[in-house]
């Protein structure tokens, strides 16, 4: 293939948008189909071609995904134009421009990277890969030359860093030290490709045929359902058919705390919720973050999660170290301090029953009672557990739940959605994900345990003014019995 065969490849408009895009951190796809891997390819021999000595870092999670997605492609693409070297996985161009290819399944994958310097990185199914690990190795974008330094990532809805990139391209939540003109995103569709679309024109037809939750993933790139969503019930926003349906807005909806389990807070001291009851669950974390959410009951037994205290740093699921000591000091701080808390009683505590191992000096429920804080023992049943957190989490045909989150409780509407079921024990979620503000909503829900929602048959109304025939008879006649 000729240099200038290569510059010549027809992207879709799509593509070409994001080959042209020049913010720091650019992100592309959305959808199944969209041509991602061929724009990752394109863009960066374009990028080779034109800065002498640039260097590029293409990674997948896995080196035979890297086989079949890109190196294989591009040594035949690059035939003449690049050299490719099979041990140290890198394509070099006569200019000295550079194509290396890294992979990151688990935690040692990282150490390839360290003290490497990129000028540009391109993730690749990026969702595919932990929050930490991209953010180790996307900081191996830097150098003091004058090449442009950018992170390209590609990514459909679902995987576990699911949530990362729908805060930071869909949702548009910048954290602290995220500058918002520095992320674009640019939504591609099957229908984008027209290649595919050429080849291949039945492939719509597939992605049509697909279970619910993956069609609306793979086909429109909706990012607020996916498949193997372990709380795929837990809605942050109301349902807007749901809400046509009722004859109500969204915005009226979230008001009535119709049709979503986020709500705004309301003034805990004000009018009947004075006399609701005040509960708190905990999930102990050193390492890991801890977990702490304070709960509000009222008088038919619907929980309110009001308050948390969630022991992370910036990195998700990597705690901030507090001894158990000064977890507790915080915790009565807090208790004496908030108003929606101060002098009120907390009638009852949930805990991980690991708190009491005393196996190794002094348990982590002795220290807080030190403190004059007492914890029973959570229901540590897992399966039947997750299943009251459903039935919480049910809408009545009303649409009204039986437990509700403050907006103001972030970990909480942070972690839930991004819980995926195990690959191992189909029933539970995946335990290596930041799992701890769910195991302590989980032994709260087992604390106040409440039957599913079963919606009521609807009978048919039945006319007998004389009285003369039995209901089984009435039925046969109405429905054809």
């Amino acid at each position: 293939m000729s240099k200038k065969r290569l510059i010549l490849q027809q992207p879709s408009e799509k593509q070409k948008l994001f080959l042209a895009a020049h913010t720091k951190h650019v992100g592309f796809g959305g959808a199944r189909g969209g041509g991602k891997s061929w724009a990752v390819r394109d863009k960066a021999k374009r990028l080779c071609l034109r800065f002498k000595g640039i260097k590029l870092l293409i990674v997948r999670r896995t080196y035979a995904e890297l086989i079949n997605n890109h190196i294989n492609p591009l040594r035949e693409e690059l035939n003449g134009i690049a050299r490719y070297n099979k041990t140290e996985k890198i394509f070099v161009f006569s200019n000295g421009s550079t194509i290396k290819f890294g992979y990151c399944n688990n935690d040692k994958d990282l150490d390839q990277y360290q003290g490497a310097e990129y000028d540009v990185i391109f993730l690749d199914e990026a969702t595919q890969l932990q929050e930490m690990w991209i953010k180790k190795i996307t900081a191996c974008v830097r150098g003091v030359n004058d090449f442009p330094k950018r992170i390209y990532y590609t990514c459909n809805p679902g995987g576990a860093s699911h949530g990362y990139f729908k805060r930071l391209f869909i949702d548009k939540h910048y954290e602290d030290g995220e500058n918002p003109e520095d992320y674009t995103f640019i939504q591609s569709l099957v229908t984008d490709n027209k290649a595919l679309m050429e080849a291949q024109p039945d492939y719509i037809k597939q992605l049509e045929a697909l279970p619910p939750k993956l069609r609306e993933a793979w086909l429109y790139g909706r990012w607020d359902i996916f498949e193997g969503q372990f709380f795929e019930d837990f809605r942050t926003t109301p349902d807007v058919q749901k809400c046509h349906d009722a004859g109500i807005t969204p915005e009226d909806a979230v008001k009535q705390h119709r049709w979503t389990h986020v709500i705004e807070p309301f003034d805990l001291n004000k009018g009947s919720c004075r006399g609701w009851n005040i509960m708190r669950s905990y999930d102990f974390g050193y390492n890991k973050p801890f977990s702490l959410g304070y709960w509000a009951v009222d008088y038919d037994g619907v929980l309110y999660r009001i308050l948390e205290m969630y022991g992370c740093t910036q990195t998700p699921n990597e705690g901030v170290k507090w001894s158990p000591d000064e977890q507790f000091r915080r915790m009565v701080e807090l208790e004496n301090t908030h108003p929606w808390l101060k002098g009120r009683k907390i009638i009852d505590s949930v805990a991980d029953p690991a708190i009491w191992d005393s196996s190794r000096g002094e348990s982590i429920a002795d220290t807080a009672a030190k403190y004059g804080i007492y914890f029973t023992q959570g229901d540590n049943q897992r399966i039947p557990g997750w299943m009251q957190v459903h039935y919480r989490l049910q809408f009545d045909r009303n649409g009204y739940a039986r437990m509700y989150v403050f907006d103001t409780c972030k970990a909480f509407i942070r972690t839930m959605p991004l819980m995926m079921y195990s690959e191992t024990h189909p029933e539970d979620l995946d335990t290596k994900l930041e799992d701890h503000c769910p195991d302590e909503v989980r032994y709260m829900c087992m604390s106040r345990p409440v039957k599913p929602i079963m919606q009521a048959e609807q009978k048919p109304i039945l006319s007998d003014p004389l009285n003369q025939f039995t209901e089984k008879q009435l039925r046969c006649v109405y429905l054809g019995g």
